[in-house]
């Protein structure tokens, strides 16, 4: 391929034949500079988004915290533009703990919240993470029945040991665990035995557009069934059609989570939720 001299493709080093590759690349590189010097600087908040009890759609049971980094403008970086390259390097577990510190302070102030905070498997035993789930515990001791901690399918299973001995002292203390796109890996069903997560979310892959896909339906009514009999509360992710709920709540599905109910927002309406789900209850 003959370099082009001038113009956008000028300065691309011998050996780099594809332009257009090479300009992702450079790109990306950039996303992820940007990103690291963002979380040098604390420019992140959380993101909240519902997830509703599937036969009592009005009211939330808990909400996720999606941690979203912002850039010097204070443009929310799109996580798909970075997180696969800095899911396992010390940026990652970084994020990991800024986002439960959040999700800890809003804890704090909010004693009616269920909260759900990501994580990484490659975050246990890292001292930062530990140490402040260890002082929002102390601060408040109703914190630890009010957190759910989701760890992808995938991230659990590069340590599948490491993640069950990790679990089980913390869900004494009354934290709950969820298991974040189930379904999309490979797990192994011993491992699903041995690991007693309290929630498992069904990856959103299988529930866009169920309600007229009979592959997709079997499916989950199959990751349904093998979270029952493991006594796991279930989550459907990606829900987005009145259709897809009426399917899900009728296969069993115990609570919902999608664009349908409320897409992530740094503005959260939980004050009213919560007072109108306690005057009900």
């Amino acid at each position: 391929m003959r370099r082009r001299h001038r113009g956008k493709w000028a300065d691309i080093p011998a050996g780099h034949e594809d332009p257009l590759s090479y300009a992702v690349q450079s790109r990306n590189r950039s996303v992820v500079r940007m990103v690291d010097d963002a979380v040098r600087h604390r420019q992140v908040m959380l993101a909240f988004q519902p997830i509703v009890q599937a036969r009592r759609p009005d009211f939330a049971a808990f909400y996720e915290g999606l941690l979203r980094v912002r850039d010097d403008s204070g443009r929310i970086i799109p996580a798909g533009e970075f997180i696969r390259e800095i899911e396992e390097t010390e940026t990652g577990r970084i994020m990991d703990c800024l986002a439960l510190e959040q999700g800890l302070q809003v804890l704090y102030e909010q004693p009616a919240l269920r909260l759900s905070i990501n994580m990484s498997a490659r975050s246990i035993g890292y001292d930062r993470w530990t140490r402040t789930l260890k002082r929002g515990l102390k601060r408040d001791a109703t914190v630890a029945e009010r957190l759910i901690l989701e760890i992808t399918e995938a991230s659990a299973m590069t340590v599948p040991e490491l993640v069950t001995n990790f679990m089980a002292p913390l869900q004494r203390k009354g934290i709950s665990f969820a298991l974040d796109d189930f379904g999309a890996g490979f797990t192994s069903f011993r491992y699903l035995r041995d690991f007693f997560f309290d929630v498992v979310k069904i990856d959103g892959q299988f529930i866009r557009g169920i309600h007229a896909d009979p592959d997709n339906q079997v499916l989950t009514r199959a990751l349904v069934s093998i979270a029952q009999q493991f006594d796991m509360f279930t989550v459907a992710e990606f829900v987005e059609s009145a259709e897809d709920v009426a399917f899900l709540t009728d296969i069993g599905v115990d609570c919902l989570q999608g664009y349908y109910f409320g897409a992530p927002t740094v503005h959260p309406t939980w004050e009213q939720e919560i007072g109108e789900t306690a005057r009900a209850g």
